[in-house]
């Protein structure tokens, strides 16, 4: 008989965002699942996760678990006090770093907290997984939390100094009670490199959900918009992190030669370079500020011809934006800054490359989409790019989960 999963999620309280939706596609694939987001839910995953029956805890359960998440809500608000003292470059880059250090503990025991909490509410689960996980403390976390799990590690946000590397050479048997789950090859030999000792694969994070766009959904965009049929659409979506090559992007706005429609939204984005964008002679500004729901999100995807995906050189985290487009049907404008990633794009007929860095390749591509929009991606486009189904996914967390437990019985 199939028992269902125990998801943590801490960001599942952001709108419209690639955490958010894994979370959701893959209580759908395992109904009565049970949802821990100690940070609380969006309010329109709440209503998915309502009728998958899935049981949410937004809340620690027991002692113990409140214990520790009081303490890392504390030592959250102690690592914002002390990155504004040490904000100044004038300080050492060990003090500097120090926010960041104090940011890794609160997280190994909010998910402490959540691995307690998944325990006591379902000590029997097909898998237990952290959907995003600290990029630190592995063993710490298993140790702590008392729960032998999987863990999405995302990127590599920070370093780990003297006292971090101390308390994980203290918890060092807890990383027999861990698999850590990669979504790039890049990610994964960086970490590699780290915690040579951390069990791990590699395993794209998003899912296809199968839901692609409509033509419905392309036509209510544009309406609601305001943008003709016949103009040339390219949507630029997701907050402006420093990893997102903006100055590329600005600099291709400016040499445009031909008219294009832009529809920006995100949170943050920086608003003095939207001002400068308005005023562009041949770009039609459309913002609409995040963060934004699922709805939202689909209506901007919908009016678009290509999504731009414009990142740093070197830059190997998964990208949502990319997946977001395969699976929804949007052709794509992207930087080849992962040649892993653009080989699989290599020759597609919806996608356009540009080589990281250079805007006028980024204009060159653009004008190709304002003078003939691509085709859109088929539904073969999500495996193409390595993305299961969220029931294929579920599965592979069951058997990864399995094989762990196997592996601690024996130890």
């Amino acid at each position: 008989m199939t028992r269902s999963l125990a998801l943590i999620e801490p960001y599942a309280d952001r709108l419209g965002g690639h955490h958010q939706r894994t979370l959701v596609a893959l209580a759908q694939a395992r109904p009565c699942s049970l949802v821990v987001a100690l940070n609380g839910i969006a309010p329109d995953a709440v209503a998915v996760l309502r009728e998958t029956e899935a049981r949410t805890a937004t809340v620690p359960v027991g002692r113990v678990s409140a214990g520790f998440f009081a303490a890392s809500r504390l030592l959250a608000g102690v690592s914002t006090v002390v990155r504004r003292v040490f904000r100044s470059r004038r300080w050492p880059d060990r003090l500097r770093r120090l926010p960041h250090q104090i940011t890794l503990i609160a997280r190994c025991l909010a998910e402490a907290s959540a691995l307690r909490t998944a325990r006591r509410l379902q000590p029997i689960a097909d898998a237990v997984v952290i959907l995003t996980a600290s990029d630190a403390l592995h063993g710490a976390a298993a140790l702590l939390g008392g729960q032998p799990h999987l863990r999405f590690v995302h990127e590599a946000v920070t370093t780990e100094d003297s006292f971090v590397r101390l308390i994980g050479r203290l918890a060092r048997r807890g990383v027999r009670r861990v698999i850590a789950v990669y979504p790039t090859e890049s990610v994964g030999d960086q970490f590699a490199e780290d915690f040579p000792d951390l069990p791990a694969v590699v395993r794209a994070f998003a899912v296809d959900d199968g839901l692609r766009l409509a033509d419905s959904e392309r036509e209510s965009g544009r309406s609601a918009l305001g943008i003709p049929v016949t103009d040339a659409v390219v949507c630029l979506v997701g907050g402006w992190w420093p990893y997102k090559d903006l100055d590329v992007i600005d600099a291709a706005l400016a040499r445009l030669k031909e008219p294009l429609h832009l529809v920006v939204t995100g949170d943050p984005l920086d608003e003095s370079v939207l001002a400068r964008w308005q005023n562009l002679p041949f770009l039609h500004l459309h913002v609409t500020p995040g963060p934004v729901t699922e709805c939202a999100l689909r209506r901007v995807y919908g009016a678009a011809d290509a999504a731009l995906v414009a990142r740093r050189p070197g830059v190997g985290k998964e990208s949502g934006l990319v997946m977001d487009a395969a699976r929804l049907g949007v052709p794509l404008i992207l930087s080849d800054h992962d040649l892993t990633l653009t080989s699989h794009l290599q020759g597609r007929p919806w996608a356009r490359t540009f080589p990281p860095g250079d805007p006028d390749g980024l204009v060159q591509a653009l004008h190709s989409v304002i003078r003939q929009p691509p085709e859109r991606p088929g539904p073969e486009a999500p495996g193409l790019l390595g993305m299961p189904t969220a029931a294929d996914q579920a599965d592979f967390l069951t058997r990864m989960f399995a094989s762990l437990i196997a592996t601690e019985s024996r130890c």
